[in-house]
């Protein structure tokens, strides 16, 4: 049988749906804009012209980026370092987790392990200090000088050992009887259940190795392994720089470019991996961090 829905709670969703509509309207118009200003014409955009609609369409910038070859060998080292990081944070994270999401009465040191990772998230050792122990670690100027300084993710942790302390214990205490160790619980009961867990952490994982780009100016000496983004900000810091060597080729290439629409195709070329990425993985994101893993 059908209830009716009342005055009040006919106005309540036609309320929401609004404010909801409103809401993503005003979260789309800054990439709408970025967009358009991207393949807008330097004099367009230099003077203000562009609101919601390319004023002099061209594909220059697009392609004054995307003919370089460092462009392409810096996308790699992009690709290389979200995977790599991802994959490193992910393990790290989970067989973190799992220790301290245990009783202390399973797990007697608990506690100052809880409090020593606890206190690397308020405090750190400094710039300087951090240069030093990467170096000294022979990582500076390789890839790994991107992943392991922030390998584990203490923030992530935390939220693992939530989602597994969530976890009924009689999953745990039935595998055990069964004779299964630590491991095979690990990866046979926590893992298929942790799945929402996993890809939310992913994601956060995914955007920040993306848009990471300053750690790349501090550990890598050689500008053919910058990442992407790392790659593209010293590209525009280095434009006017470079305008009193380059060709009349490049002069003429560069003629309806300005750093303006360069800065917004770098902004918008950044962010679009991750708004291609976030679809697959929305459907996890929804179910949220600490959804458990029986229903009564």
């Amino acid at each position: 049988m059908r209830h009716k829905q009342s005055i009040s709670r006919k106005l309540f969703i036609v309320f929401n749906t609004l404010l909801l509509a409103l809401i993503t309207v005003l979260s789309v118009i800054p990439f709408i804009h970025l967009l358009s200003i991207s393949l807008s014409s330097n004099t367009a955009a230099s003077a203000g012209e562009v609101r919601l609609w390319p004023v002099g369409f061209s594909f220059d910038s697009y392609v004054y980026l995307g003919e370089k070859v460092e462009f392409f060998r810096s996308l790699w080292v992009s690709v290389k370092r979200v995977v790599l990081g991802t994959i490193v944070n992910l393990f790290l994270v989970f067989i973190t987790a799992y220790p301290l999401s245990k009783s202390n009465d399973r797990f007697k040191f608990r506690t100052p392990y809880v409090w020593f990772f606890a206190i690397t998230m308020f405090f750190g050792g400094g710039l300087i200090p951090t240069y030093i122990l990467v170096k000294n670690t022979g990582l500076i100027d390789s890839i790994w000088a991107l992943i392991l300084p922030g390998a584990l993710n203490v923030w992530n942790m935390v939220l693992m050992l939530n989602f597994f302390r969530s976890i009924p214990k009689e999953l745990d205490e039935a595998a055990t009887i069964d004779g299964a160790g630590h491991w095979i619980i690990l990866w046979k009961i926590y893992l298929p259940v942790s799945l929402p867990s996993i890809a939310t952490i992913g994601l956060f994982t995914i955007v920040g190795h993306w848009n990471a780009w300053f750690d790349g100016i501090l550990y890598l000496n050689s500008p053919d392994k910058y990442p992407l983004q790392t790659y593209l900000s010293t590209l525009i810091m280095s434009m006017n720089a470079q305008m009193s060597s380059i060709s009349i080729e490049q002069i003429k290439a560069m003629e309806n470019l300005s750093e303006k629409t360069l800065k917004t195709a770098q902004i918008f070329m950044g962010a679009l991996p991750i708004m291609i990425v976030y679809p697959f993985l929305q459907k996890y994101f929804v179910k949220g961090i600490i959804v458990g893993s029986v229903k009564e």
